[in-house]
This record gives C-alpha cells, structure tokens and sequence, in this order.
C-alpha cells in the first residue's frame, strides 16, 4: 500500500470540520485498509506507531526536525527557520522543500506504508549513545523518498501534531459505520465497550473487521491495561442510594491515585488510570503483590496511598505524584514516600474474566485472597448498610482521618471500565472545580520571568478542545512536579507548538484541577463561557483529556449557577 494513500485521507479530513464527514470518509478507508498487510498500520490515523497505553515516543523535537529537512534535503537551517517564522509549520515547510527538490529531479520512487511504519517504529526504539544522529537518518531516508504532502504529515506525525481532527470517538464511530452500517450506533457503544477492556486501536480494528462475534470476543488480558471504572459524583447520601439501591458498599475515598494491578505468571506490571505503566517506578508495590496476594493471573483495581514513613501519616496526592514520573533515584524515593495498597476490585482471576460478575462477589474473592500487611496493602474499608444514618456516620468520620470523601458501590452491579454508569458513585464536600487541559500559556515576567506563569484552559467538545478561562494562581515559585512554576513550565515547554511573542500554544497534554466562584457567558474565549476567580489546585497526571470536563459540564455548571 502506498503512503499517498493515508496522505489523500488526511487531506481529505483536514478539510472539514464536521464530524460525520469525517466518519465518512474514514469507514470508506477503514474497508480498503481492512485488506492491507497489517492492522497495526490504523495506528497512523492517530499519529502513532504502538497502542495508546505504550510509553514510547519519538523523541523528535522541532529542532531535530529542521535538522533532519536540512540533512535529507539540503536546505540550510538558517532558511528553515526563517520559513518557520513565517508559516509557523514545520510540516508545511518539508512540503514546500521537497516539492521544490522534486521539481528539479526525475524522481518517480513511491513511497510504501510499510516503510514508513518501520522507520517510524525504529525511531521510537532507539536509545543511547549516538541515538540522535540514528534517527535522523531514518527521517532523512523518508523524507528523502516522500513527495511535498508525504513529507508534510512525515513530520507532522513525529511532531505529534497531525492536525487533522480525528478523537478517538471519531475512530470507534468510523468503525462502525465501516463494518457495522446496519447497526452503528448499537455497535459503536459494544466497539468503545470493547477497546477500554484492550485499549489497541489494531486489535479493535482487525476484530470488527470480522464481524460481531470476533468483537464480543476480544476480552481482558493480564498486562495490557484496562480503563478503569469511572464514579458518578453526588452531593448527598440519600442521592447516593437512590442511584446504588440499598443496602450498598461504602468505602473510603483516598488521596492517591488508581493503580491496575496485573500479574501473568511471574510477570507482574502496574499501570495508572492514564494507562502509563509505572512497574519501575513502584518497586515496592510489586513486592507487595507478590508476597500478599494469591493466584497465578490476575487484574486488581486499587488506590496507591502516600504516606510519610516518620509519622505513618497520609500524604496528598501531590506528593505521591512525583513518583509516577521518576526514573532515578527510586530507591530514595521509596525510603521517602513508600504506598500502601488499597485493593477495592478484581476484574480478572486465574484465567477467567470477572467484570460480569456482581460487586459483592468479586470483593469476597478479594477478601480470600489479599492478606493484609498495615502500611504495605489491603483491601478498602468498608461498610455494607442500608441505613442513612449510618452512612452519614461513616461519611463524617472519612473526613475526620483526612480522606477526601466517600465512594457508594451498587452490590449486584459488573463492572463497567472506562464509564461513569450510576454503578459507583463519589460524595465529598462540595467544591467548585473542574479537570481542565492547559491549551496554551503566557511567559512571565519581572521575578516570574522565564517561567511560564498564566495558562489558558479548556475543555471538551466534540473531539476538540475550547477555552473557558486564563488562571495565573494556585502555584507556587518552587516545588515538586507541576506544583510551581517552574517544573509546570519544565513540563509545558516540550509541548510547545507555536510561539507568539510572550504567548505558547501548547499541544493539550497537561491536565489540572481548577476551582473557580462561577462561570458566565464570556465572548472572550471560544467556549462562550469564562470561569471567574479561577485557581489551579491539583496537577493531574494520573487523568487524560477524555477525563477532563466537557462543554456540556460548563453549560451545566453556568444553569446551576443562576437558579
């Protein structure tokens, strides 16, 4: 298959915004892709090479891209940069450089999916010493084979910045229409059921391509990560019931962030909610997996808790999410903030899938086989009643030790991953605030200068992304990861995407909590609504920007706020 191929598809969904076009014109590709040598090749339609949940990249930054135009076309860095000031593409630049190379040769090659897909993998494999100079002479040798438009999302592609607005809710409806035409809308809900129990866009895709029963095939395996079970929020017990039914499971909300316990055989592998596998960040988890709970394969859902080992008191999350990240000097870390275990679900035991079974069932498997060690694992406290008056007891008294809140468990109910279903729900004080993704910043200055110290915020609507807001406070000068200024603009800088005066656009990667005292109709941003006395209080890098609140949310929020 020829790479000109995906280009005319990105072309062609680059030049409309509206979503079923695109749905279109992506099920009529998905049928001829479908015949194709390899499943994995759907990845490019997101960018990528590997599922969601691999941790690789290509490491290819803005200036290794220039370097790589310059060696593959011959073009001098100083020109590069010089049309970069003007187009503000880097894609578009490569488009322009090799159409103008081409014109001048007798060039006819054809560029192949299959060599770009390699070359692509390769760059993202290669690591240490001379690793640089590698993988500029893989995106040389494309760009040296690729017409203006190949070369355009070549680059684009290693940048991350595809531009062609496809979500994966675009994807999972592209599918349907593609394979399932009859019943799209029955098929898209059992096709995204379906990808967050695998989260690989290849083995979703080879699976519809052969119909309904190769789809309710696809099941949960022990060390691919699953998305996990999201809650409903309430503001009242009695809500609480009303949506759970009595009796049902009470248990503590703790501040820390969700683990995916896997284990296949002697392999044990950890993963957030993000789906970012953190097995060697968390050492002392895995020992604790492996000498406090029984069985030979199994996927356990559990909040990782900090505490100070000193005063064997909790830790916030901001603590502990310093450690998701780390790389180095994990055994300091470890003698510093180590986790406790709180096991709450088991979706997987031994071989068999248990999401269908009820929730009273799967906790007593859990019971059976987690042996509680204090301050290393166990399972989640927790109350099983009928009784307001006994919830509210057991809600006052979560706060009183210091946990965020309370968590409702519906008793017969399966377990749904990736979906806010009225299964579970959470209830803590009410607080005005909302998961939000940083879209764009503003350079400081005077003391603040360098850092980047005010940032425009947005949330979801339709696959993209609109602003709702500018926060400036919340951080501090100095402090642990994406708590100041400074290690926030450490982590927005590689996420820079164009640059006007003091002003980044920044690719949407970096979700934070805000709290705010309302939101009004604004014309300032592109929402329509702005967010007053807005204030970041949590960096989230356990949370995605499917997770982030969405239009709908704010629109809510607006009504509430005016009854």
């Amino acid at each position: 298959m020829l790479y000109s191929e995906f280009v005319e598809v990105y072309e062609a969904l680059a030049k409309t915004s509206k979503r079923l076009e695109k749905e279109k014109i992506l099920a009529h590709f998905l049928k001829k892709l479908k015949d194709k040598d390899d499943p994995k090749w759907i990845y490019l339609l997101q960018g990528k090479v590997v599922p969601e949940y691999d941790p690789r990249e290509f490491g290819i930054s803005r200036q290794l891209a220039i370097k790589a135009i310059h060696a593959g076309l011959g073009v001098s860095e100083a020109e590069i940069n010089k049309q970069f000031n003007k187009i503000g593409d880097i894609g578009e630049i490569a488009e322009m450089f090799v159409a103008k190379k081409k014109q001048s040769s007798l060039f006819s090659s054809k560029l192949q999916v299959a060599k770009v897909f390699d070359n692509l993998t390769k760059i993202m494999t290669i690591e240490g010493k001379g690793s640089v100079e590698r993988k500029l002479a893989f995106v040389s040798e494309l760009l040296g084979s690729a017409s203006g438009l190949e070369a355009k999302y070549i680059v684009r592609t290693l940048l991350n910045d595809l531009r062609i607005g496809v979500a994966q809710g675009i994807l999972r409806d592209s599918l349907s229409e593609a394979f399932f035409p009859g019943e799209k809308n029955e098929m898209a809900e059992k096709i995204e059921e379906v990808y967050d129990l695998v989260n690989d866009l290849a083995i979703i895709f080879e699976a519809a391509s052969k119909g309904k029963k190769a789809i309710e095939k696809v099941e949960i395996v022990p060390g691919r990560p699953v998305k996990v079970m999201l809650p409903v929020k309430v503001s009242a017990i009695e809500e609480a019931f009303e949506i759970c039914g009595k009796p049902a499971a009470l248990e503590h909300k703790y501040d820390g962030f969700r683990m995916m316990i896997n284990k296949n055989g002697k392999e044990i592998s950890l993963f957030t909610r993000k789906l970012e596998n953190v097995t060697k960040q968390f050492p002392d988890a895995v020992e604790s997996v492996k000498s406090h709970i029984k069985g030979d394969s199994f996927i356990l859902d559990c909040e990782a808790v900090g505490y100070d080992p000193k005063t064997n008191k909790y830790k916030p999350f901001e603590a502990i999410s310093q450690r998701i990240k780390r790389k180095y000097d994990i055994d300091l870390l470890i003698k510093k903030l180590p986790v406790e275990l709180n096991i709450f679900d088991i979706l997987y035991y031994n071989g068999k899938s248990l999401i269908e079974m009820p929730f009273f069932e799967r906790r007593k498997l859990l019971e059976k086989i987690v042996s509680t060690e204090k301050w290393k694992i166990r399972t989640s406290f927790q109350l099983i009643t009928d009784s307001e008056e006994k919830a509210k007891e057991f809600y006052e008294h979560a706060l009183e030790i210091g946990e965020e809140g309370i968590m409702i468990k519906k008793l017969d109910a399966p377990y749904k991953q990736g979906r806010r279903v009225g299964y579970i729900v959470k209830l803590k004080p009410l607080v005005a605030d909302l998961d939000l993704v940083i879209v764009g910043a503003e350079y400081g200055s005077g003391k603040r200068g360098g850092w980047l110290t005010s940032y425009i915020v947005a949330c979801r609507s339709n696959g993209d992304f609109v602003e709702v807001g500018k926060v400036s406070s919340g951080l501090k000068e100095k402090g642990d990861e994406g708590t100041s200024y400074d290690e926030m603009t450490k982590l927005l800088k590689p996420l820079i995407l164009e640059t006007k005066g003091n002003y980044v656009k920044v690719s949407p990667k970096i979700v934070v909590s805000v709290t705010y005292q309302n939101i009004q109709k604004s014309p300032s941003y592109s929402s329509g609504y702005a967010m007053r006395f807005p204030r970041i209080t949590h960096y989230r890098p356990d949370r995605k920007t499917h997770d982030i609140a969405t239009l709908n949310d704010i629109e809510k929020e607006a009504r509430s706020m005016i009854r």
